[in-house]
């Protein structure tokens, strides 16, 4: 059975940074197999992609919203994905999802298999 498991979310002021990590399991998931995504969901709004990174980790791809303050990384060996996020503002404030993707990354999150249950990142003024 494939567990994507997120930690890392929690309170924290505006400017501040988090880290999220993403760990996954099951006796033959390897994520080296699979692109690998963040999404995220504010209340009352949408799930909307924040970051997709490729198999390899050489192709990453951001939105908008969050280039030059969050950071994908992979590290295949520990079966890990990582998402740091400098310079919080209060509307990153969501539940954040990582996400593995057998077509390699996507924007879309119709093109994620399997997802994590999510982390609470809360972003206060």
């Amino acid at each position: 059975q494939v567990q994507l498991v997120e930690s890392g979310g929690g309170l924290v002021q505006a400017g501040g940074s988090l880290r999220l990590s993403c760990a996954a399991s099951g006796r033959t998931f390897r994520i080296n197999s699979y692109g690998m995504g963040w999404f995220r969901q504010a209340p009352g709004k949408e799930r909307e992609f924040v970051v997709a990174i490729s198999r390899s980790g050489g192709t990453t791809v951001y939105a908008d919203s969050v280039k030059g303050r969050f950071t994908i990384s992979r590290d295949n060996a520990k079966n890990t994905v990582y998402l740091q996020m400098n310079s919080l503002k209060p509307e990153d404030t969501a539940i954040y999802y990582c996400a593995a993707s057998v077509r390699g990354y996507s924007t879309n999150y119709e093109g994620y298999a399997y997802w994590g249950q999510g982390t609470q990142v809360t972003v206060s003024s």
